[in-house]
């Protein structure tokens, strides 16, 4: 992403409906607060900036579809009485500050890979391209070793995280490809075989990603399979029913996505 660019902010608020009808949201819980606080609907709307007449609007609202009073008024007493909130409203404002809690708290996750996929965004529009590919990772040249008629490339997809890719020289030379390129990897999810690691196998291909069995999606002859290799990064293979249930996979199975080098196909932003 462009540094001069302002970085992306999410932002979220939580509402309640009832019925499909609106019951509030941060506002009308912060005048039931106001309320329990103050002792007084006056006092609790001029705390919030609004009118009496809306504060009460508000509140009769909010009573009406909660099918029991949330707020009620006092009279008598010291200071000629005033305004409470029932343990219903009590109850209310307390669940209402858990959700809002745990929503800030999912908000800032998804937060933290604003950038990511913004950049990923960025980088699809730039590039201009359809593909059927199932896998399209997106990644930096960290290295070239140039040959006569191939050259072979690692794409840095992430911090410890690289794959290998062998194309021809020609290609490689027409695509402009050096250190610190941006670039995509397309690899055809048949191309990806998959291993166990309690299997004493050994593969020469170049790739052996790590990771965990996320979806398996079965059919009559061949089962889909999602293998998360990094937190939100996965790898699809097509494998047939047989070797799925040979390796006893299903999901939370540790599994390594391999492919060779030869089956990585390299794209540059247009």
């Amino acid at each position: 992403m462009n540094p001069t660019h302002h970085p992306i902010e999410l932002q979220g608020s939580v509402w309640m409906t009832i019925g499909g009808e609106n019951f509030g949201g941060p506002g009308r819980v912060e005048l039931l607060a106001r309320i329990a606080e103050c002792g007084s609907i006056t006092q609790a709307a001029k705390a919030m900036k609004m009118s009496y007449k809306a504060a009460w609007d508000a509140i009769e609202s909010m009573n009406a579809l909660a099918g029991e009073p949330l707020v009620v008024r006092m009279t008598g007493g010291k200071g000629g009485g005033g305004t409470r909130l029932t343990p219903r409203g009590e109850q209310l404002v307390e669940n209402f500050r858990i959700i809002e809690r745990e929503h800030r708290q999912f908000i800032e996750h998804l937060a933290s890979q604003a950038e990511r996929l913004a950049d990923d965004y960025l980088l699809l529009r730039k590039m201009g391209i359809k593909t059927s590919a199932r896998n399209l990772l997106f990644g930096t040249i960290r290295e070239i070793v140039r040959g006569a008629v191939n050259d072979e490339l690692v794409l840095e997809i992430r911090s410890g995280l690289r794959i290998v890719a062998i194309i021809p020289h020609d290609s490689a030379e027409e695509l402009g490809l050096a250190l610190g390129s941006e670039a995509f990897a397309l690899i055809p999810s048949a191309s990806v075989m998959l291993a166990t690691p309690d299997g004493a196998t050994r593969f020469s291909a170049r790739n052996q990603l790590r990771g965990t069995v996320t979806r398996l999606l079965l059919g009559a002859v061949n089962t889909d399979v999602t293998v998360e290799v990094a937190e939100g990064m996965s790898i699809a293979a097509v494998i047939t029913n047989e070797s799925s249930e040979a390796l006893g996979l299903a999901e939370g199975r540790g599994v390594s996505a391999i492919f060779n080098a030869s089956a990585v196909i390299i794209g540059v932003p247009g």
